[in-house]
Formats: C-alpha cells, structure tokens, sequence
C-alpha cells in the first residue's frame, strides 16, 4: 500500500534538516533554523497538490486536503512538531539504514564503542527482519518528531493520488517549539477548522493515548550570605547546604526513575548553585488532579517549614503550570478515540492505549477546543543518539491516518 523506499527518503529528508530548539529563547519561534523545514515543507505540500497552504508569522504551517464526498461530515486534522529537543545535539544527523534486522547488536559508532543493544533496549527484538533506521552515536535521530510529519505528507499524498479513498475535509499542521512546550502557544485553533485531531507524536506501533500528565514547572530559590570560610561561624549561610536538605525532604520514591504507568513525580533536572544563592528547577507531574494539586501544595509546604526552621525568608518558590490532562476535554468525544482504535484492529495492529507520561501539543489544544488524542509515530528512544525509528512502523501510521480519514466519511454519512 506504501512505497517504503518512498517513505524512507522522505523522512531521511526531514531529519538531516537541524530543527533543535531553545527553551532560553522567548522569541517564537525559538530557533530561526525550524523555518527552514517549515518551508520545505510548503513546497513539499504545493508540489504534492494540497490545498490552501499557509506558513504564518510563527512557522506554524497548515493546509487542506479537500473532501471528495458529496454529502458533509467532520472536519478532522492531523499534527506534528517540526523541532527537535534540546536536550541532545540534532545537527548534523547522519542517519543509517539497517535492512533486515537480525535482531542482534546494532553499531552505532564503532570507533566510539557506541551499541544499540537488544539486551538493553528488549524493544527491538519485536522488529526482526523489518528495516531500522539509527543515528551514527553523535546526535539524536529526530524520529521525534519528524516520522509524524513522514506519515502526515505520506497520507496526504496517498489520498490526492486515489481518490476512490472517500474522505471529508481534511486539515494538517505542523507547530514549532514543541519540545520546549510551546508548540500550542500560537496555534490558531479557529483558522484550523477542525473538529478534532490527532497528534502523529507517539512511540512505539499501536499506541494510542488520550490521557497525559498535569504539569508545572518549580523554580526554587535559595538565598545565602557568603563571608570568608576562615571568619564564617554564625555568619555564613551556605544556600547549596540548604539546597541539600530541601531536597532530602521531598519523597525519595517519587521520582522519574522509581515511578510508571499513572504515578506521578518530583523532578530535580537543574542545579545552578553557588554559597550565595541556589536555584533547583523542578519539574512536578500527576495525572489525576486532585494529586496534582496536592503535590504544589507540599512542596510549597517543604518551602514554608523549612523557612520557620531558619527564622528566615531566604527561600523563595515560584510555581507555574505547563499543561492539563487532555482526559477531561477527550472522554466526552470519546468517539474520536474508538475510531482510531477500530482503524488500528482493521489493521492488524494491537492498540495500546496507555497514558502519556508527559505531554503533547494535543494536550494544550484539547483545552483550546481542539480535542486532540495522541497516536504512535514509530520511533524509540527519543531524545538521545539510541533513537531508533522502523520504516514499517512508519508505514502504518501512515495507514492509520488513512484509515481514520476513511472510516470518518462512511460512520458519519447520512
């Protein structure tokens, strides 16, 4: 159904574009290089026959596949970032293509001894005999989310060239800054048109996901006083110790690395500390959210307690929230999850519905008035030079895509 050479070159096209973004940056977008995938993509678009493509002031690009029914049904959409996350170098990728996996080690980079092992990542034994693409070992491959983008284009050209495929209106977009969380910002939810969608951001085949962490973001800072360490005593408070014993206070199992499935967490990912002042960046995640509450509540708690203890207000917080979970605005148009669900079994793929421990563009636009549930993309191990993605993965997204399109005209026609 899918040329796989064809979908191979066009996602090997994507990624060797560097779209890393920048959360230090409040300009939108936060990189000038995701223009210049957004506007490969326009031409990519034009040249495929889409309709109506647009690429607005803040790189959000948008088009329309126009319906071939004679009678009316939903408007759906489709969408995927164009950036790639900061946290590991994506310039320079150099993508390899491995045919007919043995399904034994994989070398990513010889001369630095850097393995793609099934032992470690159990995930690639499910692909034997399929055709993986890796990076080289120096950056990661950006299968997040550039294999979402592939299976959009791929889908879309597909349909322009059968048009015995019946379909409504249909309508794509592709956001930048996703990956520093805000690739929702700007979205121009009523331009769209659509009356749901569906992120193409997921992972592995068969995923399907319509729930997501709560999210905040904590910034906690610690006040000292530096003096001479020779002249200190009752002089010198050192933040970093107090920064110690903040951290000490928070629950030891309620972390990333201890936690799954529906548990939610503390992250400490940043330190920035010297005697005279402390700053720890927090990430905090719940799904239900109630929990989600209660956890800013106790580490505004931890921050309280911890000043009395001192008889000082040295300690600040600061407390901002991210996103929601996507659950509450979904569950009442749960038809656009079963729709998915019955194109995936149609397909011979077993869907996995599970929650997203973390978070999409669908899960801001669900509370923009865009429900928008969350289906795989393929790859594995995002974020980082083990990053993997299966051209045949790709190849059923694609399907999907086509699938929900289909299924959409025939449940919805009179």
């Amino acid at each position: 159904m899918i040329n796989k050479e064809h979908i191979t070159k066009r996602f090997l096209s994507y990624v060797t574009i560097d779209t890393e973004s920048d959360p230090n940056n409040p300009a939108f977008p936060s990189t000038e290089k995701q223009w210049d995938l957004a506007k490969f993509l326009v031409k990519e678009l034009s040249d495929i026959g889409l309709n109506d493509i647009t690429l607005d002031e803040n790189c959000y690009v948008m088009a329309t596949l126009p319906s071939n029914l004679d009678y009316e049904v939903p408007t759906i959409g489709f969408v995927s970032h164009i950036d790639t996350t900061p946290d590991y170098t994506g310039a320079n990728v150099k993508p390899q293509i491995h045919h007919n996996y043995d399904a034994k080690d994989i070398i990513l980079n010889e001369k630095e001894n850097i393995v793609l092992s099934p032992s470690y990542f159990e995930d690639l034994l499910q692909y034997k005999g399929q055709t993986i693409i890796t990076t080289d070992g120096s950056t990661l491959l950006g299968a997040d989310d550039k294999a979402g983008i592939t299976e959009i284009v791929s889908a879309m050209e597909y349909l322009i060239k059968h048009p015995e495929i019946k379909h409504g209106k249909i309508r794509i977009c592709f956001t930048p800054d996703e990956e520093v969380g805000k690739g929702a910002h700007k979205f121009d939810v009523e331009k769209f048109g659509a009356e749901w969608a569906y992120t193409m951001d997921g992972s592995q085949i068969g995923e399907l996901e319509y729930e997501n962490f709560n999210a905040a973001g904590a910034k906690i800072i610690i006040n000292g006083k530096i003096v001479h360490p020779g002249y200190a005593k009752g002089k010198m408070i050192n933040s970093m110790t107090i920064a110690s014993d903040f951290i000490s206070r928070l629950p030891k199992n309620e972390v990333p690395e201890s936690t799954e499935g529906y548990e939610g967490f503390f992250h400490l990912y940043k330190i920035d500390g010297k005697v005279e002042q402390t700053i720890l960046h927090y990430i905090i995640r719940d799904h239900d959210k109630e929990l989600f509450e209660n956890r800013k509540d106790f580490i505004k708690s931890v921050v309280s307690n911890l000043n009395k203890e001192l008889g000082s207000d040295i300690i600040e917080i600061e407390i901002s929230n991210q996103y929601y979970n996507m659950k509450e605005k979904v569950v009442p148009v749960m038809h656009i999850v079963d729709i998915a669900e019955e194109v995936m079994k149609d397909l011979n793929i077993i869907p996995l519905i599970k929650p997203i421990r973390g978070g999409t563009d669908g899960s801001q636009l669900s509370f923009m008035g865009l429900p928008c549930p969350n289906i795989f993309a393929g790859g594995h191990n995002f974020h980082g030079r083990y990053e993997y993605v299966p051209v045949e993965s790709m190849m059923k997204a694609t399907e999907v895509i086509i699938g929900i399109s289909e299924k959409v005209a025939l449940k919805f026609k009179n």
